[in-house]
């Protein structure tokens, strides 16, 4: 219900429901945007629509000041004669007729969102009209909350299938381009080995040589790949060694407070990921002079803390954040972001652990 014409289309049949109920002409749902300008999102009208669904509007005129106090305080209000006030939009409102108006704030999960508007072509409002106009203001906020975070949620989808696409796609090249290559090398350097040594040449030692350097290289770029997808030391020895494993290639000092016995593969995994991505930033951004990873077990849940003493400023929609964001919620796990300038960063996650 953020845009498009579906959405148009659903805030039209709301504002209909609202003027039938609340027996007023004319109702809009506005969206307000961040340069200060609002957009009609939804309207209905049994008169000609001067507001329509897409059309966005500078309401800084006097019509429409008492709409926008109400709405920044959170209330509801109302103006009992539009005759009274001047502006261009007071006076498109009068040509068509209305007399009189409310409006009522929408507030989505905490943060202001827009505002219903709805006038009459009477003199006087309908009973309680401000009562049942944040009523309706509020049954639209949990539908505009509900749709965007099914939104976010298939956001978030899309960008797990996309990293591991991406992730297959880079182990494929690198397997191409690197150890593949060398055992093919490998094959071929042994070929001309065997047949050195069929017509007894001299060189064949050099050739055994050549091919067993480049069965050396191809083993170790097997085994830096293995671990760019899993390490080791975590399969083997947990968290703790895997991170332990993080920091010898770190170059500033990192405090291993890890405290967590062996944990379920899914979590494990998903925090060393967690603390690996934690620590690149580090290395890459931070500036900082040392850096603590902590990870304990408290009510179920897998507590991790990294913390870094450097120049702060991180922001929490990097691919890097957004991605292990999505990583976690796939195991109902949260991520959050503390980087004030000057004051260093910590990234903190929990991971709700299942028996």
């Amino acid at each position: 219900m953020t845009g498009g014409a579906a959405s148009a289309d659903i805030f039209a049949a709301i504002a209909r429901e609202v003027a039938e109920v609340l027996r007023v002409t004319m109702v809009q749902i506005w969206r307000s945007e961040p340069d200060g300008t609002f957009t009609v999102r939804g309207a209905w009208s049994e008169r000609p629509q001067p507001f329509r669904a897409g059309t966005n509007w500078a309401l800084d005129d006097p019509a429409s000041a008492p709409f926008l106090r109400a709405t920044q305080a959170g209330r509801p209000a109302t103006v009992e004669s539009l005759a009274e006030l001047s502006g261009p939009v007071a006076e498109i409102v009068r040509a068509s007729g209305m007399r009189s108006a409310a409006a009522a704030p929408i507030v989505v999960d905490g943060a202001p969102w827009g505002f219903m508007g709805a006038a009459t072509d009477r003199e006087i409002l309908p009973d309680r009209v401000e009562e049942h106009l944040a009523e309706f203001t509020e049954l639209v906020a949990t539908a505009i909350s509900n749709t965007q975070a099914r939104l976010d949620l298939a956001a978030s989808r899309a960008r797990i299938v996309a990293a591991a696409d991406a992730e297959r796609r880079r182990v494929v090249r690198d397997l191409h381009d690197g150890a593949q290559q060398r055992l093919v090398h490998t094959v071929i350097t042994l070929k001309l080995a065997r047949q050195a040594l069929e017509d007894v040449q001299g060189d064949a030692p050099a050739l055994v040589t050549e091919a067993l350097h480049h069965a050396d290289e191809a083993t170790s770029e097997l085994r830096e790949l293995a671990h760019g997808i899993l390490p080791s030391q975590l399969t083997h020895g947990g968290l703790r060694a895997g991170v332990h494993a993080l920091a010898s290639r770190m170059p500033v000092p990192v405090g291993n407070e890890v405290s967590v016995d062996r944990l379920p593969p899914a979590i494990e995994a998903t925090a060393y990921f967690v603390i690996a991505e934690a620590l690149t930033n580090v290395a890459k951004h931070s500036g900082a002079r040392r850096v603590t990873v902590t990870a304990w077990v408290q009510d179920g849940t897998l507590r991790i803390r990294v913390r870094d003493d450097g120049v702060g400023g991180a922001r929490p929609d990097g691919a890097g954040l957004l991605g292990l964001a999505d990583r976690l919620a796939v195991l109902d796990g949260r991520l959050a972001l503390e980087s004030p300038a000057g004051g260093g960063t910590l990234v903190a996650a929990e991971l709700p652990l299942r028996d």
